[in-house]
């Protein structure tokens, strides 16, 4: 590891080093807290030993300061008047742990092997993040259609409060992938997401599974579970369909929202948690609640930022951009060459009416990439799912002249190259089929 050490005594400084460099570091001394700065803004330090008596200057200070510059950086605190309140103070500050002088040398080698493991694991997490993203297709966030941009944007603008979110559409069209942007783009970002699918877990265990509960609490408790509530302290919690949460977890959970205020199973001690709220269903709500299925105060307190997320067929210029970063994935994944769509391939992802929304998509791309003969997607490769869109106008039908002009420009777009050669096949020029694009949200 990179080690600086910053004490105003030289003997220190000379004993941490020889014993931090006999177990194999790299190590840095400084006497003041300028120096310190200057160093950490030179090189990365995987731990700090920061007196806190530094003549006339204060350690304490130093610690964020630090940190600032370097976040990763672990900071044991040196101090020869240690107390709690000292303890409890660099902590606050953001040191990792501090040691009382006189220190020995196996104190030190103690210490500073604890962080490397600490610093290893961090770095292997890094690494398994970076390899999941490759791994993950890319989570689509911007869109051309008007809908979905305003709906993109009130996200973002959400994310920075502390406000619940109501997450509503079909099954597929995200939300889940909505509720982790929301998480990533708040302030909470450092923090856990917990995300819970409330029909996915038994009902007589919801309310284990969130608040948790001690042992002895019900036939097959024999450990104790702190809940989900607890392990997303600071964070965010992701009630997915919420709609089919138990109404005796509907009570429990509407305290807890305005209360921040919750009892484990089995126990009668109140405990408090810092965790933001987000929901999403599929379901209507509010018909719920006019049958008595869901708690109507509990409708209130989670509708104060409602989004209804468009399903995928309300949106079909999103559709190809969409295909596309799955492929590129799914390609990669899967260690084949494909270039693209067919133009008959591109039409009729265009055209389908996608029921199943955006997962319906990923589902069909994955299929194709695998059991795909060739380097570009054709439509056979599709068409054991991909069928013609339903409801689909055609000439004669009751429908008015737009919305022909408008299907028509759609599926030459979906199977040309460029935009002149969909002019070209259009008989319009390049500028009047912007403007029809942008009149039609294409």
């Amino acid at each position: 590891m990179y080690i600086l050490v910053v004490d105003d005594e030289v003997n220190i400084r000379k004993t941490m080093s020889y014993c931090l460099t006999a177990a194999g570091h790299t190590v840095v001394t400084v006497s003041n807290p300028a120096d310190a700065v200057a160093e950490t803004g030179r090189r990365s330090f995987d731990l700090a030993f920061v007196d806190l008596r530094l003549g006339d200057d204060d350690g304490m200070g130093l610690i964020p300061a630090l940190l600032t510059i370097s976040p990763w950086t672990k900071i044991v605190v040196i101090t020869a008047h240690a107390s709690i309140e000292t303890a409890v103070e660099a902590i606050r500050q953001g040191a990792t742990d501090y040691i009382a002088k006189p220190f020995s040398p196996e104190q030190i080698r103690i210490i500073t092997s604890r962080i490397a493991g600490i610093r290893r694991l961090e770095v292997e997490i890094a690494a398994l993040r970076e390899k999941m993203q490759r791994f993950t297709p890319e989570e689509r966030l911007f869109s051309t259609n008007p809908q979905m941009q305003n709906v993109i944007e009130t996200m973002k603008r959400a994310a920075a409060s502390q406000a619940i979110v109501l997450l509503q559409g079909e099954s597929g069209t995200g939300k889940s992938v909505f509720a982790r942007a929301i998480h990533r783009w708040s302030p909470r970002v450092d923090k856990p997401l917990t995300i819970v699918s409330c029909p996915a877990v038994p009902p007589d265990l919801l309310e284990s599974e969130l608040f948790g509960h001690v042992r002895g609490a019900f036939t097959g408790a024999t450990a104790e579970s702190p809940g989900r509530i607890a392990a997303c302290e600071g964070g965010t919690l992701f009630l997915d369909e919420i709609g089919d949460m138990p109404p005796g977890v509907q009570a429990k959970l509407l305290r807890f929202i305005q209360d921040k205020e919750y009892e484990r199973l089995g126990d009668a001690t109140p405990r408090k948690a810092d965790v933001r709220i987000l929901a999403a269903t599929n379901a209507d709500l509010e018909q719920r609640v006019a049958a008595g299925r869901f708690r109507e105060d509990l409708f209130y307190r989670l509708n104060v930022i409602n989004v209804t997320i468009p399903p995928l067929r309300d949106r079909r210029e999103d559709i190809l951009p969409i295909a596309d970063d799955f492929l590129a994935h799914f390609g990669t994944v899967n260690h084949k060459t494909v270039l693209g769509f067919s133009p008959g391939a591109r039409e009729a992802l265009v055209r389908y009416s996608w029921p199943g929304n955006v997962r319906e998509l990923r589902n069909v791309i994955e299929r194709a990439v695998i059991l795909g003969g060739s380097d570009h997607i054709k439509t056979m490769d599709l068409a054991v799912t991909v069928n013609p869109a339903v409801g689909t106008p055609a000439i004669g039908d009751p429908v008015s002249l737009a919305t022909i002009e408008e299907l028509h420009i759609r599926r030459v777009l979906a199977g040309t190259a460029s935009l002149q050669d969909a002019a070209d096949i259009l008989g319009i020029d390049q500028a009047t089929l912007w403007r029809r694009r942008k009149a039609y949200g294409i």
